[in-house]
């Protein structure tokens, strides 16, 4: 209900600024033919942007501050010799009864003489604290709001400011992805380095036993942490999948985009595309009940013995997956090429599988090589194919009809139950999860090298 009151509020500011920073504007530029140096839109968009500024500036204030004021509010409505008889976890169980109580939620139990009237004031004072804060929100919002009709004028630049504010926000939003990954960055390097002070680093990345035990932090044997073994298998299921995948999604992508006729490739390409809207745990579940039995029952009867849950499976049910994330980007990608290029090479006398081979992927080669890249990284960053169908046997093997593991569902076990993030049998999903990420960059700069280089080539 607040959330739709303060939106309301803001629907209300943005309204009523445009309009009449937008009216102002045409009244100055009505009389006499005066020429006024920005649209009236701009003017009507300038008066919102002073508007909502300092409206959204209060709300975050508020939204910041609110929660620890609140807090404090709630615990001095607490007498204090119950207050001193209460540990931590005790603490957030009464603030928990009367947060209910000033909700309107019933609470169980007893209801303690003070509580019914902390609730109340709890009550109270959460209402009088939003209507302060809508009130100052919608005051300093029409101030703005007046300050931009004043400085309406012929003269008024107000296009110009109107961009910069534009590229201010875009600059925002860009800052916000960067401190994004570099917060994540700096949480895998910062939790990993803690990872090592317990496991020698020279251990883990060329250890061949991942063989980890959940004793007590400090005590007992903590295991063997090898990296290989995942590694390997991540290696392996990739292989496979992009085997699969890489030559029939481009196939498919050169079909539909040089020989299939328009009907036809307005049915398949739909019919393709649907395979990437499938939930994974659909595909694991399909690899583990249809697609792992009958590769263990077609290998017996040719008397090779493959594993229901191995890399092979996870491979291809992965590699099937993928497909359509090929296929689709590699067919945008050959639709970009200019047609000249491809006439000029029927013109020279070519046919149509010479001037695919030796004009048109050239030409595509960079876009291609990004999809092949995201469809790796996809691959090697899958969790619930693997987990359901590669087996979950963490042993360095390089039989792909065999159980594996990968660094994914490591992670995933490593972080499942009751974790405290102070020995290594947690703090290792860090370690694990900037292997991957030091993978899917080295991925980018050999992708980024190859790109350079044929760019050079065939401009």
């Amino acid at each position: 209900m607040n959330t739709a009151i303060v939106a309301g509020l803001l629907i209300v500011l943005l309204g009523l600024a445009y309009q009449l920073g937008w009216s102002k504007s045409r009244a100055l530029a009505t009389p006499n033919g005066v020429r006024v140096h920005s649209r009236s839109q701009y003017h009507g968009s300038l008066a919102a942007i002073w508007t909502l500024v300092p409206a959204v500036l209060v709300l975050a204030i508020w939204a910041f501050f609110s929660p620890g004021v609140t807090h404090w509010f709630t615990v001095s409505q607490i007498p204090t010799d119950v207050l001193t008889g209460l540990d931590q976890m005790g603490l957030n169980a009464q603030l928990k009864r009367i947060q209910d109580l000033a909700s309107g939620f019933g609470v169980t139990g007893e209801l303690l003489p003070f509580e019914q009237a902390a609730g109340e004031n709890l009550g109270r004072f959460q209402l009088l604290s939003f209507l302060i804060m809508l009130a100052s929100a919608a005051g300093l919002g029409i101030l703005g709001l007046n300050l931009a009709r004043r400085r309406i004028s012929p003269r008024l630049r107000a296009r110009n400011e109107v961009e910069r504010a534009i590229s201010w926000l875009l600059i925002a939003f860009s800052a916000v992805a960067i401190l994004t990954t570099v917060g994540i960055v700096a949480s895998l390097v910062s939790e990993a380095l803690r990872f090592f002070t317990f496991v020698n680093p020279l251990d883990f990345f060329f250890g061949t036993v991942w063989a980890p035990k959940f004793s007590s932090t400090g005590s007992g044997d903590a295991g063997s942490y090898g990296l290989l073994p995942l590694l390997g298998g991540t290696l392996m299921i990739s292989a496979i999948a992009m085997l699969v995948a890489v030559p029939i999604g481009l196939m498919t992508a050169i079909y539909l985009n040089q020989y299939a006729h328009k009907k036809v490739r307005a049915v398949i390409k739909p019919v393709i595309e649907i395979l990437a809207g499938i939930p994974t745990i659909v595909y694991g579940f399909f690899a583990l009940v249809t697609v792992g039995p009958f590769l263990r029952d077609f290998g017996a009867s040719i008397g090779i013995s493959i594993s229901a849950t191995s890399a092979l499976t996870a491979g291809i049910v992965m590699g099937v997956m993928i497909i359509p994330f090929i296929s689709s980007l590699s067919d945008d990608i050959l639709n970009q090429v200019p047609r000249t290029l491809r006439d000029g090479a029927y013109g020279l006398g070519a046919t149509q599988s010479e001037a695919i081979r030796n004009v048109l992927l050239p030409a595509a080669l960079p876009g291609i090589v990004g999809a092949f890249l995201l469809a790796v990284s996809r691959a090697i960053g899958e969790t619930m194919i693997v987990v359901l169908a590669a087996g979950n046997a963490p042993i360095l093997r390089g039989n792909p009809l065999e159980p594996v593991s990968t660094i994914t569902v490591s992670i995933v076990n490593q972080l499942t139950g009751d974790t405290d993030f102070t020995g290594p049998q947690s703090l290792v999903a860090f370690a694990l999860g900037l292997t991957l990420f030091v993978m899917t960059l080295c991925l980018n700069i050999v992708a980024l090298y190859i790109v350079r280089r044929f760019r050079e080539q065939y401009e």
